[in-house]
């Protein structure tokens, strides 16, 4: 695709975030549709293109009361919606439809009318993983993080400081669910919930929403701050997290981050904002490595030494993240929200002068990925 050819002319998450026992899955789909199409400015029967993961692009048009020309289920976990905004802007470049919702939500706390998501007995995962216990994220990400950390040299100090400096960023945000500041031994003194994980490097457990609004840039001039997609990316590798290609690395982190880059035409050095998908505390660390901003060897004490933390030279995560800002279940959606604000010049921990942000995510447990850079130049 072209740069700078598609724009998110609307963005909003659900109007509350955290626990929200009266609002089924579907109202929170919708409650995050409709701030975000206020947002642009625009009425339901402006929208053409309709884009979800687990419910179904059907029966959010239906709810809402959309027709479309064009649908998107792609569903592979948690970066699915950085894939729908790939795949959102091919559709819109090519003139398949001219405005798409793009609509994310879970009950993930309260569980109020939530699609249930299971291992089913026939797949890869429900035969070759699940008999031996490997049954949850909890049980399934830490798999391969003892490799990358004997590989690279990373220790357990640095991967709490995941946590410790996310909390940093999550105290700026009055949306956050955790704002109290935490320390390393705060962390590593946290209940075990599955080594070397405890639980203040795992992500939270919340209901919630979002979603965005893309158009042509043509169409953009005229709606209030647009943020153009300057390039994007996406990949598979796996559904399960025991055939990784190798465990000290994501082969779908290497394809989809490369693929933006080369897209948006820029280098590590242009770029001022970071999200990536931090359901647990050692996904920065594969994400600033698999993305070429450092050696894996080198992840560890750049986070510790403080330059992804507020004041730092490369902000990263700076709504909190899944540890601490919300996690609902498929995160990507949120820290796609993030980047848009932080283009927008409005986040509550806003980065001075930011012009490019990266937003990359992970679907299932390393199973695939999607990167997302967005800029507010034209």
């Amino acid at each position: 695709m072209r740069r700078n050819q598609v724009a998110v002319v609307g963005a909003a998450e659900t109007t509350r975030l955290g626990v929200i026992p009266d609002m089924s899955q579907m109202q929170l789909h919708a409650d995050a549709a409709l701030n975000a199409i206020e947002d642009a400015g625009l009425k339901i029967s402006d929208i053409d293109g309709v884009a979800t993961a687990v419910e179904t692009p059907q029966q959010i048009a239906h709810y809402l009361g959309i027709t479309s020309t064009w649908v998107d289920g792609t569903s592979v976990g948690g970066c699915s919606f950085m894939l729908h905004v790939r795949h959102a802007a091919a559709a819109i470049e090519a003139g398949l439809c001219k405005t798409v919702l793009i609509t994310h939500a879970e009950s993930g706390k309260s569980n109020i009318g939530r699609t249930p998501r299971m291992i089913g007995p026939d797949s890869f995962n429900g035969q070759f993983e699940l008999p031996y216990g490997v049954t949850t994220p909890a049980s399934m990400f830490p798999i391969p993080v003892l490799r990358y950390m004997k590989t690279h040299g990373i220790t357990h100090e640095q991967i709490a400081m995941v946590a410790v400096v996310q909390r940093e960023w999550a105290a700026k945000n009055p949306r956050a669910t955790m704002k109290t500041p935490i320390t390393v031994e705060d962390v590593l003194n946290s209940r075990m919930i599955a080594y070397p994980f405890r639980i203040l490097q795992c992500c939270l457990v919340t209901d919630g929403g979002g979603a965005l609004i893309l158009t042509s840039a043509e169409r953009a001039k005229d709606f209030k701050k647009p943020v153009y997609i300057l390039g994007t990316g996406e990949s598979v590798e796996t559904p399960m997290v025991s055939q990784m290609e190798t465990f000290d690395s994501s082969r779908a982190f290497r394809t989809a981050g490369p693929l933006a880059f080369r897209e948006a035409g820029i280098t590590h050095k242009d770029i001022d904002h970071v999200m990536i998908y931090d359901a647990f505390a050692h996904l920065p660390l594969y994400g600033l490595g698999d993305l070429g901003f450092m050696p894996h060897s080198e992840t560890g004490k750049f986070i510790a030494d403080g330059h992804t933390r507020p004041g730092g030279k490369l902000p990263v995560n700076t709504n909190g993240g899944g540890l601490s800002y919300m996690h609902s279940g498929m995160y990507g959606m949120y820290a796609l929200q993030e980047s848009v604000r932080q283009m927008r010049g409005i986040a509550p921990a806003q980065v001075k002068d930011a012009k490019i942000s990266v937003c990359h995510g992970v679907g299932g447990m390393f199973a695939a990925s999607g990167t997302i850079i967005f800029t507010n130049q034209t």
